[in-house]
């Protein structure tokens, strides 16, 4: 799952998509209505990418739990909405990442998965990439660090 370039804004409700970097901000624009305003550095910015879920075996990137939730979904928009009961939510999450840490990871953290996703999938921003070039590039990635 490509998440390159957007953006969650503490604050803020919705994603945004890095349009372009200034001098001490950078512009950004909603996903939803295509407003766009500066972010300052003072404003807490979350890539997407670089997000993950917590899980019992480790960390997983957020971009897989997308696909994951894309391939149960059949790329359409989710079944549980993130405003239904809290159980509910947690028995669709547990179906998605059966190994997550409960203890670490919050029916909230949850709800706002579950919103990324529908505001993406609304707006066909959800780009699947081919999972073996996804795991070489991660691959890649792991071997720049490790020189």
């Amino acid at each position: 799952m490509e998440l390159k370039g957007i953006l969650a804004i503490s604050g803020e409700p919705g994603l945004y998509k890095m349009v372009k970097q200034s001098k001490n901000s950078i512009i950004v624009e909603s996903i939803t209505d295509g407003k766009r305003f500066p972010a300052y550095a003072s404003a807490k910015i979350s890539a997407l990418e670089d997000i993950a879920i917590y899980t019992n075996d480790g960390d997983v990137q957020l971009g897989k739990v997308m696909r994951k939730i894309y391939e149960k979904e059949e790329g359409k928009a989710t079944t549980v909405s993130h405003k239904a009961d809290n159980k509910e939510i947690k028995a669709y999450f547990e179906q998605i990442l059966p190994n997550y840490d409960q203890d670490r990871v919050y029916v909230s953290d949850m709800k706002r998965l579950l919103n990324w996703y529908n505001l993406l999938q609304t707006n066909n921003m959800l780009q699947l990439k081919d999972e073996s070039a996804e795991e070489k590039t991660e691959a890649e990635q792991e071997e720049k660090t490790a020189e």
